[in-house]
């Protein structure tokens, strides 16, 4: 197997597990949509302690919101967390789950 057959392999699988992509050739469907919930909860966990405040802001409704964020926009393999992060207080605030932050609340919310 040539090095771009595999990448192109690898490619597949991470569009099937982060991007709800289509299971490569050789996966199971059902096992990957298992593994694609798995992570994306792993990185609500990670993105909380990574945003404390922002985690503490939500209170029980991270979870829910992070899901409903990650469902429609969902983490490319080659992004930066912080900017991840950012991209999700932003979609909080245009859909009104957070009030729209005082500029140092903000800054600090972005810093992390």
């Amino acid at each position: 197997m040539s090095r771009e057959d595999l990448a192109a392999q690898q490619a597949a699988l991470l569009r099937a597990l982060l991007a709800s992509g289509p299971a490569p050739e050789g996966f199971d469907p059902a096992r990957l949509r298992v593994e694609a919930s798995v992570l994306r909860r792993k990185h609500g966990r990670v993105l909380a302690y990574q945003r404390p405040e922002l985690a503490e802001a939500l209170g029980e409704r991270f979870g829910p919101l992070f899901a409903e964020f990650n469902a429609g926009r969902p983490k490319r393999d080659t992004e930066r967390s912080g900017a991840y992060a950012d991209e999700f207080v932003t979609w909080l605030i245009a859909g009104g789950h957070l009030p729209k932050p005082r500029r140092g609340l903000r800054d600090r919310l972005r810093r992390r």
